[in-house]
């Protein structure tokens, strides 16, 4: 009989909507704070964050980031809970508060620390963060440094690296478990070689270069005996924001004398939300890799930024890898994750371009900016009023499985981070865009959600989706992605015809790509590697048949593929193409 109950207990909770979700997608959702600096708001206010590191500690997953004046928890990945804290002194007296925090854990102690260059600066320790109770392992922390990071080894030894440059490389120390105080001399692990990897070149498009470029945001991760150092390159501004790897035989060695990865680590210029830099590895209850890192905005400031999560791990060979293909796309999370399988369940953005209509429009943020899948742009209405409404019409009954909201800040009057903050809104479906039905109610939800990712317990068939705004925390009711994914119910694209890559002699970390354009396709997925079974990166391409590749590593054969994009599905990729 005890059998019988749980099993139908079992079946109403999946029945009655419980069902847990398998899901996320970047930007994650987080209740990101605003920026606190007067000075960063002159072009309007707005939230940022970057610099992420992920640490798991007992089991939960520990998110810490540039000035939020406080932490995130999580169990599972989707749901994080802040803990409101500074950790800087004098706390009265600054407002760069935990800027690209150093994160580790020291045998059943986590450490914190903030980026600084002077001797005032606590190191933090706790062994019951999800409670938020810390202690001074150290007053002032002799060694201080920019982008701190922090690295255990398996024999216990304690290492700390930091820099963040144009000219000095990122340096390697270890520390004295007890005191804390470095033993010996630092170590330069690596400096940039932009003349060679064109990845690595300062600017948007890696032609811009009136500075040299950054390295920053160092990590540590070790695999099978061999010691993986990252780096974020080439500027935290740029789409092509990335994080790199080298790879040696011991924690400190001489990154002069050692061959880099010659690819980006986790690399995404193209698609809704771009760039993958100064981030952090780590693994989930399951043993799989993540690879968490900054993706840009820039738009009202430079340090306009948000938080991604990647699959990554390593192949056969111990190369690492970070799965960015299709990365603000739904994707599975930890515990639906298969270590073989596919990063997410493949559904597609089914309202890309698609007509919008809306309650009302402030001049300068037409409607069409909340589904042209570029968040630097939005739609904003007039008002934050209850009933300011957006509708997307799919073109025709489609399959709906996910819905992500991306709120745009419009005249937000906050500075600093808040904790009881909130959006309200209501989700509606229909078939002839008269008769509604309701998709998800959000009237009630007392949580801050800038980035709101609603997956169906079960899909729907649908043509208009619309959003009803009930209450916005500040500002106007903008939205700079109305995203829906899910299938079109229409044929896949056929395969992309005629691939060309021109590879320019003078400077071969440049090519020149084009192909014949698929007549219902809406984007390219290009994927690139030097060797024909590691092509591990990838560049979503919206509208355009040709693109500027300009970050290769000038002294190898390269090799490509590409894939078609629609509503419907993905085609077949191309055989792949080798250049020398």
């Amino acid at each position: 009989m005890k059998k019988i109950l749980c099993l139908w207990l079992v079946v109403f909770s999946v029945s009655a909507g419980f069902a847990q979700q398998q899901t996320y997608c970047n930007p994650i959702n987080l209740d990101y704070g605003y920026t606190p600096f007067p000075s960063f708001v002159e072009w309007g206010k707005h939230r940022a964050t970057a610099d992420p590191v992920i640490v798991n500690y007992k089991g939960d997953y520990y998110l810490f980031s540039t000035n939020q004046w406080g932490y995130w928890h999580s169990s599972d990945m989707l749901n994080w809970k802040f803990n409101e804290r500074k950790f800087l002194r004098p706390w009265n007296k600054t407002l760069d508060e935990l800027c690209a925090p150093g994160v580790g854990v020291v045998g059943d102690t986590m450490v914190v620390f903030g980026s600084t260059y002077t001797k005032n600066f606590t190191l933090w320790g706790s062994t019951d963060p999800k409670n938020n109770k810390w202690f001074p392992l150290v007053d002032s922390l002799e060694i201080g440094g920019w982008d701190p990071a922090f690295f255990t080894d398996d024999d216990g030894r304690f290492y700390m690296y930091n820099g963040s440059s144009n000219t000095f490389p990122v340096y390697g120390v270890e520390l004295d478990r007890k005191t804390f105080k470095p033993i010996g001399t630092r170590t330069p692990m690596y400096l940039l070689q932009d003349w060679r990897y064109g990845w690595q070149r300062f600017g948007e498009h890696m032609d811009n270069t009136f500075l040299d470029p950054f390295i920053e945001g160092a990590w540590m991760t070790k695999h099978n005996g061999k010691y993986y150092f990252q780096y974020g390159a080439p500027g935290t501004e740029f789409s092509g924001y990335a994080d790199g790897v080298v790879v040696g035989n011991k924690p400190l060695f001489d990154g002069a004398q050692t061959i880099p990865q010659s690819d980006p680590l986790s690399f995404k210029p193209g698609g809704f939300s771009r760039g993958a830099g100064h981030g952090a590895t780590f693994q989930d209850n399951q043993q799989n890799y993540w690879h968490v890192s900054t993706s840009i905005i820039c738009v009202k400031n430079t340090w306009e930024r948000r938080i991604g999560i990647w699959p990554s791990g390593f192949d056969k060979d111990d190369v690492m890898w970070c799965n960015t293909a299709f990365g603000d796309y739904p994707l599975y999370l930890p515990a639906a994750r298969k270590p073989d399988g596919p990063a997410g369940p493949g559904w597609m953005l089914i309202n890309y371009k698609k007509p919008v209509t809306v309650s009302s429009t402030l001049a300068g943020f037409n409607a069409n900016n909340a589904v042209d899948e570029n968040i630097k742009t939005y739609w904003s209405a007039k008002t934050a009023n209850n009933g300011e409404w957006i509708q997307t019409d799919l073109g025709s009954v489609s399959t709906v499985n996910a819905i992500q909201i991306n709120y745009a800040d419009q005249d937000a009057e906050f500075m600093g981070k808040q904790t009881n903050i909130y959006h309200q809104y209501k989700l509606l479906y229909s078939l002839d865009g008269k008769k509604w039905s309701t998709l998800a109610d959000k009237s009630q939800n007392k949580t801050d959600v800038p980035h709101d990712y609603i997956e169906l317990t079960k899909p729907v068939q649908a043509r208009f989706i619309k959003m009803i705004n009930i209450h916005m925390p500040t500002g106007k009711f903008a939205i700079s992605g109305l995203r829906v994914f899910g299938n079109g119910n229409g044929e896949k694209p056929e395969a992309v015809k005629n691939l060309i890559v021109l590879r320019t002699e003078k400077d071969k970390r440049n090519a020149y790509i084009k192909w014949q354009p698929v007549d219902n396709a809406f984007a390219y997925n290009l994927y690139f590697g030097t060797a024909p079974d590691k092509l591990y990166n990838c560049i979503m391409i919206h509208d355009f048949n040709e693109y500027w590749f300009k970050a290769m590593d000038s002294q190898k054969t390269y090799y490509f593929t590409i894939e078609a994009i629609n509503e419907n599905g993905v085609s077949a990729k191309t055989p792949i193409k080798k250049v020398e």
